[in-house]
């Protein structure tokens, strides 16, 4: 086995990224340290699956990938591994989870915002508040956000025109803070775009202000702004670990809905393509709690 998990490993490393390659060597790890030096068949791998059973579904999902992968490459030498057998095995043992009610700390992403206000006039703080305010008002994923340029903004309209999977296209709305927000970090910043000798339209809307990029104007990425939120957190007096990367996303779409109470509405302005997504954020709307408490919570009086 230690052999085929080398070679394959190698072929994986020469074709797919490092990070790919890294979390394929951590899943093969799980996989030897749970089912031993033992043959690559399918007994062995359904013994990986029920071992694993207690794993999140994503990571799941992964260390299946990962595992097929060695299983695959296995097969091509040695006919009578039953891949197939293996596809059964996954749908028999693999947990599925269950649709999961949004959960998040409303307060904390609120307290973020509020400190929008209060920020400094730097480059790199008005840069933070506009992305803040973007992601809270747009619903953007982090990683949209980082992806835009100047010229994917209308404006005039505030809005901008998203190509998501399957080459659909959606309009994404800005609030009209979101909108002044990025006009005050974009004038700014004015000096160093102007240096560039490029076309504003060209330029990532959001940009590098650390000792790396220098005066050149490089797009952010994804781990660079969610480690600059937190920074951002810290001065709001929230503590980084009460929010997570997705929570300004969770918290757009309950302002949504609970602003309209159409979730249609909200689910289009989310960009779910199933209304069933958008359905898990309709408990916020529900006078369940209410009802409870006219229920169980009476005094004889009938006051709480």
């Amino acid at each position: 086995m230690k052999e085929s998990i080398e070679g394959y490993l190698q072929v994986v490393k020469e074709t797919r990224k490092p990070k790919t390659h890294s979390t394929y060597r951590q899943a093969l790890r799980t996989f030897v340290a749970v089912v031993g030096d033992a043959e690559i068949n399918t007994e062995t791998y359904i013994k990986f699956l029920r071992n694993t059973k207690d794993l999140s579904p994503s990571t799941q999902a992964i260390y299946r990938v990962a595992v097929m992968g060695l299983y695959i490459f296995y097969a091509s030498n040695h006919p009578e591994v039953n891949l197939a057998a293996l596809q059964q095995a996954n749908r028999r043992y693999a947990s599925r989870q269950g649709a999961r009610l949004p959960n998040f700390n409303r307060e904390a992403i609120e307290k973020v915002i509020a400190h929008c206000t209060v920020t400094s006039k730097s480059v790199l703080d008005l840069r933070d508040r506009a992305f803040i305010l973007t992601l809270a008002d747009t619903g953007l994923r982090i990683s949209e956000a980082c992806s835009l340029r100047r010229g994917d903004i209308d404006w005039k309209e505030g809005r901008t025109i998203l190509t998501g999977k399957g080459d659909k296209q959606a309009v994404v709305r800005f609030s009209n803070r979101a909108m002044a927000a990025l006009k005050d970090y974009l004038q700014a910043r004015s000096k160093l775009d102007g240096a560039t000798g490029k076309p504003l339209v060209s330029l990532p809307l959001f940009s590098r202000h650390d000792k790396g990029a220098g005066k050149n104007i490089k797009p952010v990425l994804s781990g660079g702004m969610w480690h600059a939120i937190k920074e951002f957190a810290r001065k709001a007096d929230v503590p980084p670990e009460s929010i997570r990367v997705h929570d300004f996303r969770h918290y757009f779409v309950t302002i949504a809905f609970l602003a309209s109470g159409d979730l249609k509405l909200a689910q289009e302005l989310a960009r779910h393509s199933d209304i069933r997504t958008t359905g898990r954020y309709a408990h916020l709307g529900s006078k369940t709690d209410e009802k409870y408490n006219d229920i169980f919570n009476r005094t004889e009086n009938g006051k709480t």
